[in-house]
């Protein structure tokens, strides 16, 4: 197979190679280091231009610290814990996803999902790095959920206009947990109420924005909607399974596959993520770096 070589491109004359991936998402930078893009503000300045336009950004062979990880996903705002994983106690806002045998059975991940959108805020973007990475398998699909939106036919945009949906940790992280520990996280994250088409804070795109942790719409049942009762149930989990079901078009996706101190950076805001789990008894480890967001509209 022919290799193809890097496309440079002028990213506000940042000097750096920029590969896009696919037609609709994704680009891998070359020739660059993330820990100076940490300390350079036209270099970061470059980089944040190029994830709007490509939503999710791939670089190989970077052998930094996890300061400088930390440091990193800081200059776009500041970083969240995780209620579940926690971070690590010397880097806060640094979570460890170590996938092996003994990890216990949670699939949220190899779901098509868009971080934490059972917060109120849910996350700005992630910086996720690869520490070790199995021999075979272990990819991560990313999906351009605007193209999504955009791609919809008309019928259904206009259908799904002004809807709003819950999204919920009790229902994902907390259904594997004993009952008192599922209430609790239901009590300090209630389901967090979302518009079904969100706009993307600074680019302006619509964004279909429902996923794996989506349980329903909130504002479905009215007279335009139903007539009988059938139109609500099922047909609005039907509408909802459909809206879902978008995210698995490989039209809007790209693949990724890992190597030990690769990075992805990704905005959240506009895309969801599947971490493929087609890797056991291997390992996975990864640290991500989530940044905090704010409420979508």
């Amino acid at each position: 197979m022919t290799s193809i070589a890097p496309v440079r491109l002028s990213a506000r004359s940042a000097p750096f190679g920029v590969r896009p991936l696919t037609c609709t998402i994704g680009a891998e930078l070359f020739d660059l280091d993330l820990a100076e893009v940490a300390r350079d503000d036209t270099l970061f300045a470059a980089l944040k231009d190029l994830l709007l336009e490509h939503k999710v950004l791939f670089f190989r062979n970077q052998n930094i610290s996890r300061a400088e990880h930390v440091a990193l996903a800081q200059r776009f705002g500041p970083l969240e814990d995780h209620p579940v994983l926690g971070s690590d106690p010397e880097h806060p806002g640094l979570v460890r996803i170590y996938k092996d045998l003994d990890s216990a059975p949670e699939h949220y991940e190899n779901a098509f999902h868009c971080d934490a959108t059972w917060r109120a805020a849910p996350p700005m973007g992630c910086v996720l790095r690869c520490v070790e990475t199995p021999a075979v398998g272990g990819d991560t699909i990313w999906v351009n959920m605007a193209e999504a939106y955009r791609r919809l036919p008309e019928s259904v945009r206009s259908r799904i206009a002004g809807l709003r949906a819950r999204h919920s940790i009790e229902a994902s992280f907390g259904a594997m947990r004993p009952d008192a520990e599922r209430l609790r996280l239901h009590e300090q994250f209630p389901d967090a109420e979302h518009p079904v088409v969100r706009t993307h804070p600074e680019t302006g795109e619509k964004v279909l924005f429902v996923n794996a942790f989506t349980t329903h719409f909130v504002n479905y049942h009215t007279p335009e909607n139903v007539r009988f009762g059938i139109d609500y149930a099922p047909g609005a989990s039907e509408l909802l399974n459909y809206l879902v079901r978008q995210a698995s078009v490989p039209e809007y996706q790209v693949r990724w596959r890992w190597t030990e101190n690769s990075f992805a950076i990704w905005d959240n805001r506009c895309t969801q993520h599947y971490a493929v789990q087609d890797y056991f008894p291997d390992v996975r480890k990864m640290e991500r770096a989530g940044i905090i967001g704010d409420k979508p509209f």
